[in-house]
């Protein structure tokens, strides 16, 4: 027969439910380290796509601006062809101007798509040998764009044109190199019309809030901003930037090395730089 068992003589009965505490912790810890662990996986992964993709997208970009500089080659020439001779023909100097009136309307909308297509397309290539640097040069700095290449600062002059040019980068992506380049520093901005070469006048650390590092100059000008301190967990408080002047072009084939007064004071102090080491 079950008889009621009864509590030791000076013994305390725990109070109904008190095993539970341990367990009911025991469960908060589980879930929470599992909570933990998925956050974890899922920001690497995040990283890592996002890795890939700027991987995968500057190749992209970089095979699209060749194919793109393939392409206006080969439509120079026939332009050259078809079009100077009626030009001189008619006793211009220039090439007539194209009339749409006769177009058939599916011919007229590939061409306006290939028109936006160039558009899009890369405005160059950014190459610092030192740092083994090679890439894109796109238009505009949202968080895509710079994740596939590096940016036109929107107001800045454009490649070709005079002025400063301002491009930006991450710090954590194609502009980590930016913190090994010096003064004397060659960069090549490589464009459908042929290559500038750029030397590094000056490195200067700035607040954001700082855009007098833009303004044009008596020579043009290439400016690479990116944040700074490099390694810095945030939003970085500072502005690493780095202003380059022209020194030489070469456009279509032919090359001028003319040196502006500032460009050739930056090339002699590089190359007396150079003999001192």
């Amino acid at each position: 027969m079950w008889t009621p068992k009864k509590p030791i003589k000076g013994q305390v009965e725990p109070p109904s439910g008190h095993g539970d505490a341990p367990k009911r912790r025991g469960r908060v810890w589980m879930w929470t380290e599992r909570l933990l662990l998925a956050s974890g996986v899922l920001l690497v992964a995040v990283y890592a796509a996002t890795r890939i993709d700027s991987f995968l997208g500057s190749r992209a970009e970089l095979r699209n601006f060749a194919a793109l500089e393939s392409t206006a080659a080969t439509g120079q020439n026939d332009a050259e062809e078809q079009a100077w001779p009626q030009a001189a023909d008619s006793g211009s100097g220039k090439a007539p101007e194209v009339d749409f009136r006769l177009w058939d309307q599916r011919r007229l909308q590939a061409y306006r798509d290939n028109l936006a297509a160039r558009s899009s397309a890369p405005l160059g290539v950014l190459r610092i040998s030192k740092i083994h640097l090679e890439a894109p040069v796109l238009d505009g700095t949202d968080d895509v764009t710079l994740n596939r290449g590096v940016g036109r600062i929107a107001g800045t002059a454009r490649p070709g044109e005079p002025g400063n040019m301002g491009i930006a980068g991450h710090r954590d992506g194609f502009f980590r190199g930016l913190k090994d380049v010096a003064a004397g520093d060659a960069i090549e901005l490589k464009t459908l019309e042929g290559t500038d070469t750029y030397i590094v006048d000056r490195i200067q650390i700035v607040t954001p809030n700082n855009v007098e590092v833009l303004r044009p100059g008596p020579v043009p000008l290439v400016t690479l901003v990116t944040c700074y301190p490099f390694y810095f967990f945030g939003s970085a408080p500072k502005r690493y930037i780095i202003t380059a002047s022209l020194t030489r072009e070469i456009k279509s084939g032919s090359e001028n090395s003319a040196l502006s007064p500032l460009a050739a004071t930056s090339s002699s102090t590089r190359r007396n730089h150079e003999q001192s080491e």
